[in-house]
């Protein structure tokens, strides 16, 4: 419940007109996205949300799918999968809140373990990450002897412990070639890794994972958008299954698909992801006509204005790991950062060599 709906009071919590003030410039930004009414709701808990981070020497991350007033108007860092990963192993905060789903906690948990890493709410999960256990890997392990596995971000500790890298929509692709193998293991999306499958020479083993929120778009919804708006760009994210992408103009990424929004400025563009997506790269570029696919993660969507106060209030909920687990889960996301550092110019390194490196 929100401060102001609830009619608490508090003393350092401004006043509405002072709230309205302080979060003007933000409001410009996002107007189109939020009508005056809620904004009113908001600004005092953005207010309440600085001051607290300033207290707490804290900061916030939020991945691309969150909401407009957390994604705009309280983050400090914000990004897709690999970008927040590499934010987290950069940042020299002492409390870090995770605006996203549960296995991107225990990620920055795994880059920071002095820190403290809080999620909102505990309930804000993933159901890919819920697709796979680290028993189910090392069976795999077992079943495929000698095989590499590369396992995609969006699974627990307890799965990127077993897993010899781990990768990104943005640099899987690039992950999968960096073993210098003929087969890989890919872990667990299974649309992801058709994808990967379809760009690379190298044999893919699939587990049969999905993301609840791509799985639901279709061929026949991406013809819908065509009929209804000639002319519109496509764009698509590679958790979707292979004939939704081959019928989009453009895959990617969220980064990837911001970038390239970013460089073809298109007269109108729908981006086939989660909902808030479409919110937030709007409030970046007014001119452009997003055309809205609003299919929402209800994990994401857990996360609200409310509960990061009561996360920055009360240092709630920590994320922990056991040391070991940690330790190993570290290792295979600092080889996929190194791998997504490799496109800046130097050479990139290949994986095998990572393996050596770290044992």
């Amino acid at each position: 419940m929100s401060l102001i709906n609830s009619g608490v009071t508090r003393e350092g919590v401004p006043g509405l007109a002072e709230a309205l003030a302080a979060t003007a410039a933000t409001y410009t930004k996002v107007r189109r996205l939020i009508p005056e009414v809620e904004w009113a709701a908001y600004a005092p808990l953005i207010v309440e949300i600085e001051r607290l981070k300033r207290d707490r020497n804290a900061v916030i991350l939020a991945h691309n799918y969150q909401t407009p007033q957390i994604f705009h108007g309280v983050a400090d860092i914000t990004g897709d999968s690999l970008a927040l990963a590499k934010r987290a192993a950069e940042t020299e905060a002492d409390v870090i809140v995770v605006c996203g789903v549960h296995f991107m906690a225990e990620t920055a948990k795994v880059l920071n373990p002095d820190r403290t890493v809080l999620i909102p709410d505990l309930e804000a999960g993933c159901s890919l990450a819920e697709s796979i256990t680290a028993e189910d890997v090392r069976a795999l392990k077992k079943r495929h002897p000698g095989v590499p596995v590369v396992t995609y971000v969006n699974t627990s500790a307890d799965v990127k412990a077993e897993t010899d890298v781990c990768c990104t929509s943005a640099n899987a692709v690039e992950v999968v070639e960096s073993l210098a193998t003929d087969r890989v293991i890919f872990l667990p999306d299974e649309y992801l890794g058709n994808w990967v499958a379809a760009n690379t020479d190298v044999e893919v083993i699939l587990w049969n994972g999905h993301c609840e929120v791509h799985e639901q778009f279709s061929v026949a919804e991406i013809e819908s958008y065509r009929r209804q708006f000639p002319g519109v760009q496509v764009i698509a994210h590679p958790e979707c299954d292979l004939p939704v992408l081959e019928a989009a103009d453009m895959v990617g990424s969220t980064a990837g698909m911001i970038d390239w929004v970013a460089e073809h400025r298109p007269r109108r563009v729908v981006m086939i992801t989660e909902c808030s997506m479409s919110d937030n790269v709007a409030a970046e570029f007014p001119e452009i006509d997003f055309v809205r696919s609003c299919t929402i993660c209800p994990h994401m969507k857990r996360i609200t204005l409310d509960n990061i106060v009561s996360s920055l209030e009360n240092l709630e909920y920590p994320v922990e790991i056991a040391t070991d687990v940690a330790q190993r889960a570290r290792r295979s996301v600092e080889r996929m950062l190194e791998i997504g550092r490799g496109k800046s110019g130097r050479r990139r390194p290949q994986v095998s060599e990572l393996l050596h490196q770290n044992g």
